[in-house]
């Protein structure tokens, strides 16, 4: 039998390298995004969407039904994506979701990166990159790293269990420890993407000062707030992404108590997340929010409070709201985010 017009005699990957992280680029909107998540589906059905620029696939079973090793998928959906969407692809390839996605990112966007799932190369992958490369680990935690000497990859690994307990807490010593020696036991996940909306403000050269950034996330929450209500959608959580100088980012996301669109709340956890990556010298290109979870707002979309702060925050808020439909967008908005926009 052959699938395809190809025979079903084995290709021999190299050993475990059958996850791929796919990262397109430039950046692509929603609807190219959910077209590109498709074509990733005519490979494998074990397809996990990263929105917003990113997937997972598990090519595990492809490898046998195309008779293709994993870098030739790879190289195929470079070919489809960029002749489909005009969107090209970093792939990394590796044994597990994080060293895939290490492998993406280690180096210049545009290319096929294999980890061979080999314990010696694994280790010598890890032990040149700085503490902040490891995935999970963002400033904060790289810092704290720093300051006990274990400033690499390498370090890291060489550490005792014990001490990056002490170090950094019973359950985050023992991912990083995990981490640290490669590995990863997260499955790739297929299922339906949840539906999101976001935002992403670009700064004109490695943007240091944090003020500036909160005007930034400020105007990005303040645009997300107006196109919820707008559609009459709310938000489950949200998600910030911070992209640095040397082309990495860091993701943290943050469950709602209740689904909202208010603009003060998306405000409010745009700026707790920022704080607790602890970015004093960070340098930093571009901040991103992105609204998760979206679903109808619907009557009584939020819990009714005594607090007459609140109440008079959601009148001016719909006032907003009119304005803006009556005028434009740009007909109102926070004053501290007129220089940002």
């Amino acid at each position: 039998m052959s699938a395809r017009g190809r025979s079903l005699s084995p290709v021999p990957p190299l050993p475990g390298t059958t996850v791929l992280y796919v990262h397109f680029h430039p950046a692509v909107g929603e609807e190219t995004y959910d077209g590109l998540l498709a074509l990733l589906t005519e490979v494998t059905p074990v397809v996990e969407a990263l929105p917003p620029d990113a997937a997972l696939m598990d090519v595990r079973g492809a490898v046998r039904y195309f008779a293709h090793d994993p870098a030739e998928l790879a190289g195929l959906v470079r070919v489809r994506a960029l002749a489909r969407y005009g969107a090209d692809c970093t792939v990394g390839i590796a044994g597990n979701p994080m060293l895939a996605r290490m492998a993406a990112h280690d180096g210049p966007p545009g290319a096929v990166r294999t980890l061979p799932d080999d314990p010696g190369a694994v280790a010598a992958f890890l032990a040149r990159k700085p503490a902040a490369a490891l995935y999970g680990v963002g400033p904060a935690t790289a810092r704290t790293l720093c300051a006990y000497g274990l400033d690499s990859i390498g370090r890291i690994a060489a550490a005792p269990l014990p001490a990056l307990q002490r170090i950094l807490g019973a359950a985050a010593g023992s991912r990083v420890h995990e981490r640290a020696r490669g590995i990863d036991p997260t499955p790739v996940t297929p299922g339906e993407r949840a539906r999101s909306m976001g935002a992403e403000h670009r700064f004109g050269g490695d943007e240091l000062d944090d003020g500036h950034r909160r005007r930034a996330l400020l105007t990005l929450a303040d645009g997300l707030g107006a196109r919820l209500r707008e559609g009459e959608q709310v938000a489950r959580g949200l998600t910030l992404t911070v992209r640095y100088a040397d082309g990495s980012s860091t993701t943290r996301t943050r469950s709602f108590a209740e689904p909202t669109a208010h603009t003060p709340v998306l405000t409010a956890t745009a700026y707790a997340l920022h704080a607790a990556l602890g970015l004093q010298r960070a340098r930093v290109r571009a901040v991103a929010l992105r609204a998760e979870g979206l679903g109808g707002a619907g009557p009584g979309a939020y819990q009714l409070t005594f607090d007459p702060a609140d109440d008079k925050a959601r009148r001016v808020e719909a006032a907003v709201d009119r304005a803006r439909a009556r005028f434009g967008v740009g007909a109102v908005g926070p004053a501290a985010a007129l220089d940002v926009a």
